[in-house]
């Protein structure tokens, strides 16, 4: 991708850590960036550091709690009424709860926010992505990877948080290798990436208290599987920041894929029903 100027950007989780620096640096570069976040505050202030730093107004921002299903499909819906193209669609947000908790759609927290509401956001934009082709899909994973267990996938008989960090991280992985053999000839590539080893990010200095990496070179690596030229083909791959990696022995069962993608089906329901032509 070599020329970002006509690009249009989505990046989840754009209000802080990785996200707002792979956010910026995406700006600098000319594309249009669509910041997502939670809160009104931290948008407005990576909205208008985007925009100082390049002098364009197309770039906005979008409001969506990723814990509930309904407002990701609102999220969808807005991006799918505003912009007629989408280039790089990342999703990189993401949460460690430290105790067990529900959503509204009856979701374990991490589960939802982690895997879940990206599995329906990318479904639902899948479409605008294929006709933006070449056009690619990021999924910010992590090395701490948690073999899927499809007797407990919602954790019900003992929580804990970094059980349910990690697992929701293999499930993205392993999103990320069926959506590329569904979207193979599509023009739409996907990949996942583990950034770098315990930025120094807020949920990473409240979770460890310490940090043995940046967000510098997180984004770093980020960055370059959303643009780099020589990337454009690549698709089906997991990395371990700038170089190719091998994720948990679960991520290459194709029958435990096809697994988790039935169950996120299931769990979406007809909010994965394709956005209307015209909306």
């Amino acid at each position: 991708m070599r020329n970002l100027t006509e690009a249009t950007v989505l990046v989840t989780g754009a209000t802080d850590g990785l996200g707002r620096r792979v956010a910026l640096k995406l700006a600098e570069r000319g594309a249009t960036v669509l910041l997502h976040g939670r809160s009104i505050e931290r948008c407005e202030a990576v909205l208008e550091e985007v925009r100082r730093q390049t002098g364009g107004e197309e770039s906005r921002y979008y409001l969506a709690d990723l814990s509930s299903l309904a407002t990701v499909r609102g999220l969808a819906e807005q991006i799918f009424s505003e912009h007629d193209r989408l280039d790089v669609l990342v999703n990189n947000a993401g949460i460690i709860a430290r105790e067990r908790k529900e959503t509204e759609d009856g979701v374990e927290l991490t589960f939802a926010v982690n895997y879940l509401a990206h599995f329906l956001l990318t479904n639902l934009l899948v479409s605008l992505l294929r006709g933006s082709s070449p056009a690619r899909i990021v999924n910010v994973a992590s090395a701490g990877q948690s073999t899927v267990d499809f007797r407990d996938v919602m954790l019900e008989r003992g929580y804990n948080a970094m059980r349910a960090y990690t697992q929701s991280k293999l499930a993205q992985v392993m999103f990320t290798l069926e959506l590329a053999e569904r979207l193979q000839g599509n023009g739409v590539t996907a990949n996942a990436l583990h950034p770098a080893t315990l930025m120094d990010t807020k949920m990473v200095l409240e979770t460890f208290g310490r940090a043995s990496s940046s967000v510098r070179e997180g984004a770093e690596a980020t960055v370059r599987l959303a643009v780099s030229p020589e990337l454009e083909a690549t698709t089906g791959r997991y990395f371990d920041g700038t170089r190719e990696g091998r994720a948990n022995r679960q991520a290459y069962d194709a029958e435990a894929r096809k697994r988790l993608w039935d169950l996120s089906e299931e769990l979406c329901g007809r909010l994965l029903e394709p956005l209307p032509r015209g909306q």
